[in-house]
C-alpha cells in the first residue's frame, strides 16, 4: 500500500501531527483493582503526570470470551498463567456504571478520555458518552466487525499492531474505510507483558508510515523511558502507556505498568525529545550565539609598525573568535601593514594593504 498524502487528526481538539509532540494515553486498564475510588484517583494521578488522555477498556466478559472449564480458555505460561480467560476478564472489567462518573471526572480536570471497547454493544454504549475517538487493542485487530463498527461513527480511530502481520493491518485498515474512517492511526506494538526492549524493533515505525500512509505510534508494554524516546525521535506522534497508583499494589497489569513518577518522567522525556528533533540546518543557533567568541580565530601576536611585512610567527591562530578566519592565514603572511598594529589585536582587512 503507497504511501499517499497523510491527514492528521485531532482529538477533543488536540491535534495530533509531526509538528506538535506526541499524544500521551495513559491505559489504566484493570489497575482499578475493582474500586472506583481507585480508578478516581488514577485519572487525577495520570493528568498530574502529563497525560493528554486516559484510556478505559470497555467490554463484557462473556462478550470477550466464554465461561469454559475447557482447556482451551485456560492460560497457560506469562503473568496470567493458571487463570481461565473469563476469570481474569471478569477480575479486570470496568464496570459499565463506573464510566460516566469517570468521564465526568476527567472532563472536570480537563484531561480527555476515550476507551477500547471489545464488543459491538461496547461501541453502542460509548457513543451515549459522546467519546471523541476509539481505540481497537492489538487482540482485536481482526475483529473486522468490531472495527467497522467504530469506525462507522466518525471518530478518530486508532489501532494497535500487536501480533499483526502486515495483511492482517491491511485487512483492518481497508475495513476502517469501508465503514467510513477518515482519521486512522496505527500504533506498532509488541504484545507481551511486559515486553524486553530488545524486542522491541522500533525501526518499523518508520516503515509502517511508510507503507500504511496514516499516522504511526507506539503502544508500550517496557518499563523504560527509552523506549518512548526513541520512538519520538522516529517520528511516533501517539505514546501509550499503562498507568498504576502502585505496581506494588498488585493488579491484572501491574507489572508493566509505569507508576505516577515514572509516567511524569517518560512524558518529559517524550516532549524535550520531540522539541529536540526540531528541523535540519547548519550554522549557529540563537542558544550558541553566546560560543561564537570562544572559536579560534587571527590575532597579532607581536607589536608592530606600519610597513611591516607579516611573516609566519606575527600572527596567533588563538581563542577568542573576533578576528580574521584562521583559513586566511596564509593569505595574511606577506602582506605589508598599513597602520601600527599591537600584541593581542584582533586581525582585520584593514591593517593589510592590498597586493
Amino acid at each position: 500500500m503507497g504511501k499517499t498524502s497523510i491527514r492528521y487528526p485531532s482529538i477533543a481538539g488536540r491535534v495530533i501531527s509531526p509538528d506538535v509532540a506526541p499524544y500521551i494515553i495513559a491505559e489504566l486498564s484493570a489497575n482499578h483493582m475493582g474500586d472506583l475510588n481507585r480508578a478516581l484517583l488514577m485519572v487525577k494521578a495520570a493528568a498530574d503526570a502529563g497525560a493528554d488522555a486516559v484510556k478505559l477498556q470497555t467490554y463484557d466478559p462473556d462478550k470477550i470470551t466464554m465461561d469454559c472449564d475447557g482447556d482451551d480458555f485456560q492460560l497457560k505460561g506469562g503473568l496470567w498463567d493458571g487463570q481461565s480467560y473469563h476469570a481474569l476478564y471478569t477480575d479486570a472489567m470496568t464496570p459499565k456504571e463506573w464510566h460516566k462518573p469517570l468521564f465526568d471526572y476527567a472532563a472536570d480536570l480537563g484531561v480527555t478520555m476515550f476507551s477500547s471497547p471489545f464488543d459491538l454493544d461496547a461501541v453502542d454504549f460509548l457513543e451515549t458518552l459522546n467519546v471523541p475517538a476509539y481505540k481497537i487493542a492489538s487482540f482485536e485487530i481482526v475483529d473486522l466487525a468490531l472495527i467497522k463498527k467504530a469506525a462507522a461513527t466518525g471518530k478518530p480511530l486508532i489501532m494497535s499492531t500487536g501480533l499483526a502481520v502486515p495483511e492482517e493491518i491491511e485487512d483492518a485498515l481497508e475495513a476502517a474505510r469501508s465503514a467510513g474512517a477518515v482519521d486512522i492511526m496505527l500504533l506498532h506494538c509488541i504484545s507481551a507483558y511486559p515486553t524486553p526492549p530488545a524486542a522491541m524493533n522500533l525501526i518499523t515505525i518508520k516503515d509502517m508510515e511508510k507503507r500504511y500512509g496514516v499516522p504511526i505510534g507506539l503502544s508500550d508494554h517496557t518499563l523504560t523511558e527509552a523506549v518512548p524516546v526513541a520512538a519520538t525521535a522516529l517520528g511516533a506522534q501517539v505514546i501509550e502507556k499503562h498507568f498504576t497508583l502502585s505496581r506494588s499494589d498488585g493488579g491484572a497489569d501491574a507489572a508493566f505498568s509505569l507508576e505516577p513518577d515514572e509516567f511524569k518522567r517518560m512524558a518529559d522525556a517524550v516532549r524535550i525529545a520531540h522539541a529536540a528533533i526540531g528541523e535540519a540546518r547548519y550554522g549557529p543557533v540563537d542558544a550558541e550565539q553566546g560560543s561564537m567568541q570562544s572559536r579560534r580565530s587571527l590575532y597579532i601576536a607581536k607589536t608592530l609598525s606600519a610597513g611591516h611585512t607579516l611573516k609566519a610567527g606575527d600572527i596567533a591562530c588563538v581563542r577568542p573568535g573576533f578576528g580574521l578566519k584562521p583559513k586566511h592565514l596564509e593569505a595574511l603572511i606577506g602582506q605589508t601593514l598599513q597602520q601600527d598594529v599591537t600584541k593581542g589585536q584582533a586581525t582585520n582587512w584593514a591593517m593589510v594593504q592590498p597586493k
